[in-house]
């Protein structure tokens, strides 16, 4: 087994589990600190806890408790069988379409096009009309109010097999929102960002219509990108009106032909899309795991570039700080510590960590206390914890400056709107006490403890679920295609708004619920949710009792 990393107790011994996903054999993947455990553990073949010494240790300075269970090889079984009867089904339907039997005909492909060259690729197609349609309910369900800890539902219904809906005029009201990325509250109508947001669109207006490089660029703006390179510790920031775009237009301007990009196997598609776009060669590494990442850039540096062996002109390491469909963090200390020993470049992006990680609410950076200065471009979203639009790249001055000249979304994208900056500046300012309130600092500190608390309370109901035990990213198991839908459909007759994934979004036996946890919870809607997840006992052990032209639904046995 590889040795994984964590942290060092004050004996300077490190007890941890497996930091590696193992192979398919059941074993638990998670890394803890260990207290009073003797110098060397031997692994033993009853034993469901692998222990090893960490090498990195050192480098934190606080526990870092992380766990991932393997799918259990039943369970694993189960969810094969149920892709492969969908698979089966769908061949049938697509057979009794082809003859016109089916009574759905707008999965049918249209006679006027049946000479073109197919626009979807057959599977990609096969698998919307067969499978998503089944469960596409559960997706872009339209809300009708503010995206708080509760929200309003526009209630639909379909009549084709979800391929069309229609609105019924009944309004769910008060659905506890666990889906939305709001962690620290501020996407809200009343308060201080709203005010100031409203008053600011009486002065400037809602758009600018031109880029920043031309007649764009306001004051505010200026303010604004001063106010995060402060709250960020750096040099100097700039700012974009798209987050994606933040990714996908800026990784293009820093790396090109020559460079070498080590990206996360469980990177955003921003990411992926900008490290392509770059024209640079990617390498994977394993999701957080050192040893992979180590190994890449051993290799970069002995081989060089192919067939011609030169050096690489450049080495970017490309990493998330909370990863929001495993909810676990990156290993910051051991990733900057590759980075200077092999002297590379870092790219962090903290979309989800940034406002939501640290005592400060700074990021993943000021979670594990570290220098800003080490970490070359720190990037991150004003759409989370900020509840605005758009997006940051902050570092160096030289490194802001020519991004400015050179960036795609800088050069061409047209500025941010006012009342968005102003949120922005405005919930930032509460973030860093500088409104002469606690406001911020009380929010920080009370989705902590949401975290905590909600995944203690899953875990002791036997749920299965990943990350770190800090991230407010909290993906539960489901496993089995049927109880993507069904899970959804039950939750918000309950009055609880969940996302649900499956594939491609997710490995095919690896469907799951993702909460979102928020400061604006209270410990009262948690356990409402914890309550009505335990009572759904077909998510825990069930057996298929219905197939139906919509879906299967699971019953407790």
């Amino acid at each position: 087994m590889t040795e994984s990393p964590a942290t060092k107790p004050a004996n300077g011994e490190v007890c941890v589990k497996n930091g590696l996903k193992p192979e398919r054999n059941g074993f638990v993947k998670s890394l803890h600190r260990c207290h009073e455990r003797q110098h060397k553990h031997h692994w033993h073949p009853d034993e469901d806890e692998i222990h090893a010494a960490s090498y990195h240790g050192s480098l934190y300075s606080r526990p870092f408790i992380e766990s991932f269970e393997e799918t259990p090889m039943l369970v694993a079984v189960l969810t094969y069988m149920g892709y492969g009867i969908l698979t089966i089904f769908g061949y049938l339907r697509d057979f009794l379409r082809h003859w016109k039997i089916e009574r759905c005909h707008i999965a049918r492909e249209k006679e006027e096009q049946k000479d073109f060259v197919p626009l979807y690729q057959d599977f990609e197609n096969f698998y919307t009309r067969n499978l998503y349609m089944r469960i596409r309910d559960n997706w872009n369900r339209p809300i009708c109010s503010v995206p708080g800890a509760k929200m309003d539902l526009m209630e639909r219904a379909s009549h084709d097999y979800n391929w069309t809906f229609e609105y019924t005029g009944r309004v769910v009201q008060d659905v506890i929102n666990l889906g939305s990325y709001n962690y620290l509250g501020f996407a809200e109508n009343t308060g201080p960002c709203a005010d100031s947001a409203a008053e600011v669109t009486m002065k400037y207006g809602v758009g600018i219509a031109s880029t920043r490089q031309e007649i764009g660029n306001l004051d505010r703006h200026e303010e604004m990108e001063k106010l995060v390179a402060k709250f960020l510790g750096v040099e100097s920031a700039m700012a974009f009106g798209m987050g994606f775009a933040t990714n996908s237009m800026n990784i293009p301007a820093l790396a090109g032909k020559g460079c070498l990009i080590l990206s996360d196997e469980l990177n955003h598609a921003s990411l992926v899309l900008g490290a392509r776009l770059s024209g640079s060669t990617i390498r994977v590494f394993k999701h957080n795991n050192m040893q992979s990442l180590e190994k890449l850039l051993k290799e970069a540096i002995v081989h060089g570039q192919p067939r011609t062996h030169r050096p690489w002109k450049k080495i970017l390491i490309v990493v998330e700080g909370i990863y929001s469909m495993e909810g676990s963090i990156v290993r910051l200390p051991e990733v900057i510590a590759l980075k200077k020993r092999y002297r590379a470049y870092l790219y962090l992006d903290e979309a989800h960590s940034i406002g939501a990680l640290g005592p400060r609410g700074r990021g993943v950076v000021d979670y594990f206390g570290l220098d800003p200065c080490d970490v070359d471009v720190m990037m991150g979203t004003f759409t989370k914890s900020f509840g605005a639009a758009g997006g940051y790249i902050a570092g160096k001055r030289e490194l802001i400056e020519y991004l400015r000249s050179h960036s795609h979304s800088a050069v061409y994208a047209t500025s941010m709107s006012p009342p968005v900056v102003e949120q922005i500046i405005t919930s930032m300012k509460c973030i860093m006490g500088e409104d002469g309130t606690t406001i911020g600092c009380d929010r920080v500190r009370q989705l902590a403890e949401n975290t905590v608390y909600f995944r203690k309370r899953l875990r002791e109901m036997g749920f299965i679920i990943y990350g770190n035990n800090d991230s407010p990213v909290v993906p539960m198991m489901l496993y089995m295609p049927a109880k993507i839908g069904a899970f959804g459909r039950e939750m918000l007759k309950r009055n609880i708004g969940v996302v649900v994934v499956g594939f491609p979004a997710t490995p095919i036996i690896e469907s799951r619920a993702r909460f979102c946890i928020s400061a604006a919870h209270t410990n009262d809607m948690l356990d409402r949710n914890v309550k009505h997840t335990v009572n759904l006992q077909a998510f825990k052990t069930s057996t298929v009792v219905r197939f139906s032209e919509k879906y299967v639904f699971f019953k407790a046995e």
